[in-house]
């Protein structure tokens, strides 16, 4: 058994958006480590075979909760269920997200509005409803930023905006919590296989959508989850995850021009097309 492993083992994990995607690959491998889970999602049909397949593989059957991470009230219910059905909280993951992209003369300030109740308000919520429960136990919050917290690409400023906000509340309160004994991972990744580019500006999952990221650039859900919850069993603070993620970042620390230039071209050839 893994350390990873051995650190999850009957620990107790609140998962947002395990629906599909990083999310369920979060449930499936913390399963196998022998954690306690309790999914939370707006699609409920989805999370009914995510556990009828966990329990296939004679793990422990998770706790199923709908769960909106923009609908006030529907976090502390699900920490509530929680808690009442596993008897405590050790970790929560504020994976649920999506991403609204576009160029700034075609979106509007509700598009922006969206992506933060989500990507930002969304992980707040998490956190708050989650954090009286994990201070209990001493365990952890994670939080699912992108390197697109780091470097923000032209067409993507609503969900970079979002992703650097993360970056920022990560920053801020690691130090704060962790003096009640709560440790906080920041997760930043480049491309993952995930449906995260098959959504639309709206939220709406589009599952015949091509994605537009090459495929040998994209790490696969498996992998990128596996070194995931390695950096959250070790405490780390913030875990950047693909090689390509850890480049753009050393880029953007230590030659940001770089960034800047390609960013002018990247305006230039989509405002050319």
């Amino acid at each position: 058994m893994s350390r990873t492993d051995k650190f999850f083992r009957d620990k107790v994990v609140l998962i947002t958006g395990a629906s599909s995607g990083i999310g369920e690959e979060f449930a499936w491998q913390l399963s196998q480590a022998g954690a306690k889970l309790t999914l939370a999602s707006r699609r409920a049909e989805l999370l009914e075979a995510l556990m009828q397949k966990i329990a296939a593989a004679q793990r422990a059957k998770p706790l199923a909760v709908a769960c909106d991470v923009t609908r006030d009230g529907d976090l502390e219910r699900a920490v509530a269920e929680s808690v009442r059905h596993w008897g405590k909280l050790d970790a929560a993951i504020a994976n649920a997200g999506f991403g609204v992209v576009g160029p700034l003369k075609k979106l509007s300030l509700e598009d922006y509005r969206r992506q933060f109740e989500t990507n930002v308000f969304g992980v707040l919520r998490t956190i708050y409803a989650a954090l009286p429960e994990i201070e209990k136990t001493k365990g952890r919050i994670v939080i699912m930023g992108s390197i697109s917290g780091w470097g923000a690409a032209p067409g993507t400023s609503p969900y970079a905006m979002s992703k650097f906000a993360l970056r920022a509340l990560a920053n801020s309160v690691t130090p704060e919590l962790r003096s009640c004994g709560v440790k906080v991972t920041l997760i930043s990744p480049g491309f993952v296989a995930s449906n995260i580019r098959r959504i639309d500006n709206r939220g709406r999952f589009h599952p015949g959508a091509k994605d537009p990221v090459p495929a040998w650039l994209v790490m696969s859900t498996e992998k990128a989850v596996r070194q995931m919850l390695r950096a959250v069993a070790r405490g780390q603070r913030e875990v950047i995850i693909t090689k390509h993620g850890k480049i753009l970042v050393a880029l953007e620390r230590f030659a940001p021009w770089i960034v800047r230039a390609a960013g002018r071209r990247i305006a230039a050839s989509k405002a050319g097309s």
